[in-house]
């Protein structure tokens, strides 16, 4: 069982309403019924990013693959405030470590980071000054 979102959950009703009933098979079939295959998806992403590139011209040259898209859900929850064990689970990673490669580039992250991190005094350091009751113990050692 996989959570999804009500609107995917929408979506998939409605796709599934248009395919023959009580059919078995894959969810999203090619013509003659077999399952897609990754080339056939790639193919599918790379198309639809096509168009989707006339709406939103930044698309425009941009290689989007289905790794793009899983990229993309990764970055959207760790921006959204998931922890990276979550996110780990829901992209299937078998370790977190896979996971932490999303987090190593993520410039906009690390800005908001580090706008969480209270700000060092501004007044540059002065210099230390031992008392007098230090002076005479060290003096008198």
């Amino acid at each position: 069982m996989i959570p999804l979102q009500k609107n995917t959950v929408r979506l998939l009703t409605a796709w599934l309403a248009e395919l023959p009933p009580a059919r078995e098979g894959p969810l999203f079939p090619t013509n003659s019924g077999t399952p897609l295959t990754r080339a056939a998806v790639g193919k599918l992403v790379t198309r639809h990013a096509a168009t989707a590139a006339e709406r939103c011209p930044s698309l425009t040259g941009k290689n989007v693959t289905p790794h793009t898209l899983r990229h993309t859900c990764a970055m959207s929850l760790l921006h959204a405030g998931i922890d990276t064990a979550s996110i780990a689970l829901w992209l299937g990673h078998a370790s977190i470590q896979t996971t932490q490669i999303y987090l190593h580039a993520d410039l906009e992250l690390k800005q908001r980071t580090l706008e969480r991190v209270p700000a060092l005094d501004e007044r540059p350091p002065a210099r230390y000054k031992a008392s007098d009751a230090l002076i005479a113990f060290l003096k008198n050692r």
